[in-house]
């Protein structure tokens, strides 16, 4: 089957299932790789990918999961020194801090760059080992510093689609092109302040990076761009460095970062924004584009799957289901405590406008114990030690500088923030690595909580649960639920 505008390798395949890359860590190696080898795209989380590298060596690497695919590496060195910055064998004591990750600059260290390099590549590499089914890898567009190193290290794992959304990815398609051709290349920075002549980038060089090794042959992955509106879409289509492969259309009920609403922001009772028809993509105008779509955000299950393909998508990307499946990244107590809440209707999921550093509304769910509590968030000092969200700012003397309204107050408004940016607002970064069990201690013995997002659509998490019978599932479980009805035409054509 030719699908038009995928590349070569992509054009004879197009899932009818995209798996959410919901980060941090959440979309793991293991869950990709398992929704990867049932036929459809299994997606692995690209946040802080350098983060959850070291922490997981330093937490002894179980498994030998970790050093197993950095010997993999093609730069057997790097691997090498990476390990001996951070793997430590046993794991770390359970009071003991993680050693830190440098956070993200302009211009990264050659150390950082290995690590973030090698991170990716693992991630990568181990969702794509044993088996022949396509991966594809999640950025945002927002944490910009370490995405070329990011994309590099991804490619040379071979993965075969990268999607970015969170911003107006305009230049990742001719990035793409460029790695594939182990040419160097640069990336225009969103900088606050900056005036219209100014023009801010980063640069990867592969061969610089490689230090004369020979650098090994690359694949241009599709590229799916993340949307929630026409003008976006279109923008990209016409206007972006390089070809567009896919779009994923994403609604308001998506979980994590949201878009905007169109015009005024304009709060419910409940102080949730307000999304209205102006925020609705028209459908007629991205099948003008003539680029394959995917619909998300309260799309997962066999019905939303049969309306999706009725209203022209190629299918559908689902994301809290598989967010809370066996092979997530999650910690067993939190899965086991939303599970709980959504077989007892329970469960709760709050779309904050002020959450996140970003700007962007962020779904929280309701978790004891962790910063959708109050209580347990105002227990917590303000503080900004890994980084990925910081705004780049330009300072008086033209240089660049870094913040984040969930740093100290008073740091922030130093910095030329905002007082009113830090009302309410939450480290995240923290809080992800939280979630999936790599949270760090103070050396006050604070512990770091979690912070967890889902979409509001929990419709066909209960639907599986009450099939198994079981107060847990599988990612199979959610792609045999989602595909049923397409299974059983397929069976009923073959009559």
């Amino acid at each position: 089957m030719k699908v038009h505008g995928l590349n070569e390798g992509a054009a004879r395949w197009s899932p009818l299932v995209i798996q959410g890359g919901m980060g941090a860590g959440v979309s793991s190696w293991t869950l990709a790789k398992m929704v990867s080898k049932a036929g459809q795209l299994g997606v692995v989380s690209g946040t802080a990918l350098d983060m959850i590298l070291a922490r997981r060596l330093q937490t002894g690497d179980a498994g030998g999961h970790m050093r197993r695919a950095l010997k993999q590496f093609p730069f057997p060195a790097m691997a090498a020194r990476v390990l001996e910055r951070y793997f430590t064998p046993g794991g770390k004591g359970e009071g003991e801090p993680f050693k830190p990750v440098p956070m993200c600059s302009a211009v990264l260290s050659k150390a950082h760059l290995e690590l973030i390099v090698a991170a990716n590549f693992v991630e990568v590499y181990l969702a794509k080992e044993g088996h022949a089914g396509r991966v594809g890898i999640n950025y945002l567009e927002k944490i910009q510093l370490p995405q070329l190193a990011s994309i590099y290290g991804a490619m040379l794992a071979g993965v075969d689609c990268v999607m970015v959304g969170a911003g107006i990815p305009r230049e990742i398609p001719g990035v793409l092109d460029e790695f594939a051709a182990n040419r160097d290349v640069s990336l225009k920075l969103s900088v606050l302040g900056a005036d219209k002549d100014d023009d801010f980038r980063i640069t990867f060089s592969p061969m610089e990076f490689a230090e004369g090794a020979e650098l090994p042959a690359l694949k241009r992955p599709a590229f799916f761009a993340i949307i929630a509106s026409t003008v976006l879409a279109q923008t990209l289509i016409k206007k972006g460095t390089g070809r567009v492969d896919g779009l994923v259309i994403e609604g308001a009920e998506a979980g994590g970062h949201n878009a905007l609403p169109r015009g005024a922001l304009r709060l419910d009772e409940r102080n949730e924004p307000v999304y209205g028809p102006k925020d609705d993509v028209d459908l007629d105008s991205i099948k003008a584009l003539g680029v394959p779509f995917w619909l998300a955000g309260a799309y997962g299950g066999a019905m939303r799957l049969k309306e999706a393909l009725s209203l022209g998508a190629s299918g559908i990307q689902a994301g809290t289901p598989f967010a809370f499946a066996e092979e997530s990244g999650l910690t067993g107590e939190i899965r086991a405590e939303v599970l709980s809440a959504v077989s007892s209707g329970s469960v709760r999921v709050f779309t904050d406008s002020k959450a996140s550093p970003t700007g962007f509304p962020f779904k929280v769910a309701a978790v004891s114990g962790s910063n959708s509590e109050e209580d347990v968030f105002g227990e917590r000092e303000r503080v900004c030690d890994l980084g990925y969200l910081r705004h780049v700012y330009k300072r008086d003397d033209g240089s660049l500088g870094y913040r984040c309204p969930a740093e100290p107050v008073d740091e922030y408004v130093r910095k030329g923030g905002r007082i009113e940016d830090t009302e309410g607002c939450k480290c995240l970064c923290n809080g992800l690595m939280a979630n999936i069990g790599l949270q760090q201690v103070r050396s006050c013995g604070y512990v770091e909580k979690p912070l967890v997002t889902a979409g509001k659509d929990f419709s066909l998490i209960k639907e599986v649960l009450e099939k198994t019978g079981k107060p847990s599932y599988s990612a199979k479980d959610v792609l045999d639920s989602i595909l049923q009805e397409e299974r059983l035409a397929k069976s009923s054509n073959c009559r």
